[in-house]
């Protein structure tokens, strides 16, 4: 593989990419019902990718399902996490009856996506804007090194089975990348030693939500979840590592609290 071969498509995500990150990081700032509505409209968006690799044949199906997502995602926003938590299971009994195959695994992964999306809404209105900042930074910097340090290194194989791409020597690029990012948080925040592990622990989850996504994919025949992103594919392909990411946090923040050394 030539240089040029291998950085080709830097460029187009590069442009891409900053466009995502210039959404997201106004969304984050003004918080509130913005923040909501994009959560809400990132969730439909990504079940809908997920139902039309599941059952292609199926037309209406990913519409309806998207849809119902992000209208669930959105009012689960809105009130008691009690009924919240109830709605945002809502969605993956509706699609077990409207999917020719792949039921299961709809089920799961619809689950997972609005979970994601309910754990980055409660990060954001109940710590902060700088902690969803943690959260996001730590996925981002794990996908950035991972990338570069894959293409830059090679090495083994982290599944080739499922994913020919992906190399140890990125994982760990991307748990070092997540790991600094822990660290400027200890000198910046009142968080301990602690959000490091936390950070690297994170780091590990958006890999397995990365690699999740592509057994959907390798299952599916696809290449990406869809082509709405240029040099991305889709905003599953994107969010996958956050789906990971943010289900490991809402379920953590329950056994270690969180932020590490702030609670009293």
């Amino acid at each position: 593989m030539t240089a040029r071969s291998k950085w080709h498509d830097l460029g187009e995500r590069l442009i891409s990419g900053a466009v995502l990150i210039g959404v997201g990081v106004a969304g984050v700032w003004l918080g509130g019902i913005v923040f909501h509505i994009l959560v809400a409209a990132i969730s439909g968006i990504m079940v809908w990718e997920l139902v039309s690799m599941l059952d292609a044949k199926r037309e209406r199906s990913p519409l309806i399902l998207g849809v119902a997502a992000g209208i669930a995602m959105l009012v689960a926003s809105e009130v008691p996490p009690e009924f919240a938590l109830l709605l945002v299971l809502v969605p993956s009994m509706l699609g077990l009856g409207q999917m020719e195959r792949g039921g299961v695994t709809y089920a799961s992964f619809a689950a997972l996506i609005l979970l994601a999306g309910y754990g980055m809404v409660e990060l954001r209105d109940r710590y902060g804007i700088e902690w969803l900042l943690w959260l996001i930074g730590v996925v981002v910097v794990t996908d950035i090194a991972g990338y570069f340090a894959g293409r830059s290194i090679g090495g083994k194989l982290l599944w080739p089975r499922v994913s020919p791409k992906k190399t140890w020597a990125g994982a760990v690029g991307g748990w070092v990348a997540a790991a600094l990012v822990g660290v400027g948080y200890v000198f910046g925040t009142e968080a301990d030693i602690g959000i490091v592990a936390l950070s690297i622990a994170a780091s590990i989850a958006s890999q397995i939500g990365d690699i999740a996504e592509s057994a959907i994919k390798r299952r599916a025949g696809v290449k990406d979840s869809s082509d709405l992103i240029p040099g991305h594919g889709g905003l599953f392909d994107r969010f996958d590592g956050m789906l990971g990411a943010s289900v490991f946090i809402l379920i953590s923040a329950q056994v270690v609290g969180f932020p590490p050394g702030t609670l009293p």
